[in-house]
């Protein structure tokens, strides 16, 4: 086959599909109309003689041949090397960059450091750079990484991708919280009475009920009831302030919340967390991804 008889947007039409595994949200990815793509995917068949995707049996979506299978990561590699010959220049000057920083973090990353970061680039008036913040995916989070993404993820030190450069930002500590007029009292509970307490858990994969919380309890010969397991730490204020369920939360996180909620000492020790930013090394050099980082941590120290 030869190349040079090709265009290269086939190419990058080709690893869409091949992510996507779906015409439609391929040419949405892409910005053609699903048309369009059907018609250049007919050209790649042609080209590879090879079908590369079928319509999978559940109907839903599309399976890739074993050609398709052995395409996938070679083009990706060739388009990055392209992307990286042909980006932008090394050279950044925030003040006249409009480049757009995708972070992934949990709502509670995003609301101390992702709102710093954002109000201090427009003290400084960079109001041209633009951030989206989104959910992190653990399942996929070295892969958005390498194909980038994600610029940045702020996550825990034992969420950080294996071989993937990183930096601590901020350190953190748990309390217990408790709704202001909450039966109990306002004295830190016994472990004992810590354990009887009906509880909320953060689960960022969603639907958990266990933690590490769990695990120091198991050591005492302890356990608790979770009754709610919730994705989001923005919903455990709203349950909190209307039950008389308590929950163990990061002690910045609950400083937004002193009006409505108590924050008590636990009767244990837990383990010390830090927030770190990962992100791939093939940034290291790169002017404005070094800005970012180093935003990053003034805003985290802020």
């Amino acid at each position: 086959m030869d190349i040079r008889a090709h265009d290269l947007p086939l190419l990058v039409s080709l690893k869409a599909m091949l992510d996507e595994r779906n015409v439609t949200r391929a040419a949405a990815r892409l910005g053609i109309s699903q048309p369009a793509l059907s018609a250049q995917l007919a050209r790649l068949r042609d080209i590879f003689r090879d079908p590369l995707l079928t319509p999978a049996s559940s109907g839903r979506g599309m399976v890739l041949t074993p050609r398709g299978n052995e395409l996938r990561e070679p083009l990706r590699l060739a388009l990055q090397s392209l992307e990286e010959v042909i980006g932008t220049p090394s050279a950044f000057d925030p003040k006249k960059s409009d480049r757009i920083f995708t972070i992934g973090a949990n709502d509670n990353a995003t609301a101390i450091v992702g709102s710093r970061l954002v109000s201090l680039t427009r003290r400084y008036g960079l109001s041209g750079i633009r951030f989206a913040f989104r959910s992190i995916d653990s399942t996929r989070l070295t892969d958005q990484l390498e194909a980038g993404d994600l610029d940045v993820a702020l996550v825990s030190k034992a969420a950080v991708p294996n071989g993937m450069p990183a930096r601590p930002l901020l350190d953190e500590r748990f309390m217990m919280a408790q709704r202001k007029d909450h039966p109990r009292g306002q004295r830190p509970p016994t472990i004992r009475e810590y354990a009887r307490l009906e509880h909320v858990i953060v689960s960022g994969e969603g639907g958990g009920f266990r933690g590490f919380i769990d695990d120091i309890l198991a050591q005492k010969s302890l356990t608790r009831r979770v009754a709610v397991s919730v994705q989001h730490y923005s919903v455990v204020p709203l349950l909190l302030q209307s039950t008389d369920l308590v929950c163990t939360l990061p002690m910045r996180f609950l400083s937004r919340y002193h009006d409505v909620l108590q924050a008590l000492r636990l009767p244990f020790d837990t383990r010390p967390f830090t927030l770190h930013a990962t992100w791939h090394a093939r940034f290291d050099n790169d002017h404005g991804h070094q800005w970012l980082r180093q935003q990053l941590e003034e805003s985290a120290t802020g």
